[in-house]
């Protein structure tokens, strides 16, 4: 999918665990890791809205598209 998910960059810049995103959030580390992995299939507008405001930031710092991004967010072949 040409989706790439950039919450781990998010991550690094806050200085923040995946445990406390997803506990802010109000979601589980495993489906965060699913999402954050580039895996998940959809998102919903409500748990973009509360990662951006744990994060402070805008859903374009969180997702972008890239031509030819593979489903693991690595540029097909």
């Amino acid at each position: 999918m040409p989706i790439v998910v950039d919450i781990d960059v998010m991550l690094a810049r806050r200085k923040m665990s995946v445990g406390e995103l997803a506990e802010r959030v109000g979601i589980t580390p495993a489906n965060l890791a699913v999402l954050k992995n580039g895996r998940a299939k959809a998102v919903r507008f409500t748990t973009l809205a509360a990662l951006c405001e744990a994060l402070s930031c805008q859903p374009g710092d969180l997702l972008r598209w890239e031509e030819g991004a593979g489903g693991d967010g690595e540029p097909e072949e």
